[in-house]
């Protein structure tokens, strides 16, 4: 059982907060509903259980990857329906692993299920490695009678997220290390070169341009203070990621990142395949909208999205419909996004569009990712071509003063 802190509006109208405890956030979403509360926000104090309880299943399964828990459900789900009880899936599935974790999360889940705990509950003693979206699909699978299509369905639902995330930073991560090879590079450059053609030019007794006697100055500094120039760097990489874990860094790179050129389009359109297949997803597995709403805000990392969701949620309990609240965040959410929700609304099939919607942002950024990487390569040609222009200026503009001297 999990401690949870909440804050929660009676039909008054008035904010009360409140301790309860609760398997996982969809349970205590129930509890909140039948004391007639409104969900405001949900905090999680602490964890039941003992110290080697909390041991076993935190630090060790913290590492399992999100390969892992992907094959994990679509392999279990497809067990499960060729008739296999969970017990003996999670035994073959054991076997056939090679992660030493893997194997002692398969054996630990099938020893709590052995002594009667349902799968979803097993599930949500590893917090660390099962997310709420995870539990919470699982467990409506078990009181819809269709575990295994929620396996399944929640497998695919990681499995499109995990793609769209990895094609994202594979398009980062090429501009980020020819970046990083030029700073590196550039620093050895002043370190070590440029010292040697120093003692040449002060050797020559010429008059230096201004653009050499700025390289010069920065190479003298950097040999000067070569541990301090480094500690800083360190440092002022140790802090940029203090202050972005922070709540204030977070929050501040989520306004930004939604807000950058080229980036920007693709980051909203990321946030709004996630939300759609998310939801989508749980819709599918029989979650109600209300926990589904709750599930999916707590899933999706930028806070200005998890607002927006909450916001739904709070609107479609007053009977304000989703697609409505979609429509007044366009900044966030395309209008292509509220306009297939309401279709969704009125026809009573918004699991089915919301699917349609996060397929088409996936296609979207899919072809961004690959028009990214097309752009950005003469884009850091010319960012190359630039450096190296400014160092054989500065390094060559002194052989015309020489050329000048002598004449």
């Amino acid at each position: 059982m999990t401690l949870f802190k909440y804050q929660a509006k009676n039909k008054e109208g008035q904010v009360y907060e409140r301790s309860a405890e609760a398997l996982d956030r969809l349970a205590l979403y129930k509890v909140i509903r039948d004391e007639g509360g409104t969900v405001v926000s949900i905090h999680e104090e602490k964890s039941g259980g003992s110290a080697f309880f909390s041991l076993s299943f935190g630090s060790l399964f913290g590492g399992v990857k999100t390969q892992d828990k992907i094959n994990f459900a679509k392999n279990l789900g497809q067990m499960i329906d060729a008739g296999l009880s969970v017990t003996r899936a999670l035994s073959v599935m054991s076997k056939q692993s090679k992660s030493k974790a893997v194997q002692t999360l398969m054996s630990d889940l099938e020893s709590e299920i052995s002594h009667g705990v349902t799968l979803s509950e097993a599930l949500g003693k590893n917090p660390n490695v099962f997310s709420q979206l995870f539990i919470s699909m699982v467990k409506a699978g078990e009181e819809s009678g269709s575990v295994s299509e929620s396996l399944k369905m929640v497998g695919l639902q990681m499995e499109k997220n995990y793609l769209l995330v990895k094609k994202v930073r594979g398009a980062m991560i090429y501009p980020a290390v020819i970046i990083a090879v030029m700073v590196v590079l550039a620093i050895l450059l002043l370190i070590f070169m440029v010292p040697t053609l120093t003692a040449t030019f002060e050797g020559l007794g010429v008059q230096l341009p201004l653009p050499t006697r700025i390289l010069i100055y920065s190479s003298d500094f950097m040999v000067n203070n070569t541990v301090l120039v480094l500690s800083g760097l360190l440092a002022l990489a140790a802090l940029g990621v203090v202050f972005y874990r922070s709540k204030s860094g977070q929050d501040l790179f989520d306004r930004v990142s939604i807000r950058l050129p080229l980036i920007g389009e693709m980051v909203r359109e990321v946030q709004a395949a996630r939300s759609a297949r998310t939801l989508s997803s749980l819709l599918s597995a029989g979650v109600e909208v209300v926990t589904a709403l709750g599930v999916t805000a707590e899933v999706l990392q930028n806070h200005l999205y998890k607002e927006v969701l909450i916001e739904a949620q709070n609107g479609i309990q007053k009977g304000e419909p989703m697609s409505v609240v979609f429509s007044r965040h366009e900044l966030l959410y395309p209008a292509f996004v509220d306009e297939m929700t309401a279709v969704g609304e009125e026809t009573g099939k918004i699991a089915e569009m919301l699917k349609g919607v996060a397929d088409f942002y996936e296609e979207q950024v899919d072809q961004k990712t690959k028009d990214l990487s097309t752009i950005i390569e003469p884009v850091l040609m010319i960012f190359i071509g630039l450096g190296v222009g400014i160092f054989a200026i500065s390094m060559l503009a002194p052989t015309y003063s020489l050329v000048d001297y002598i004449q």
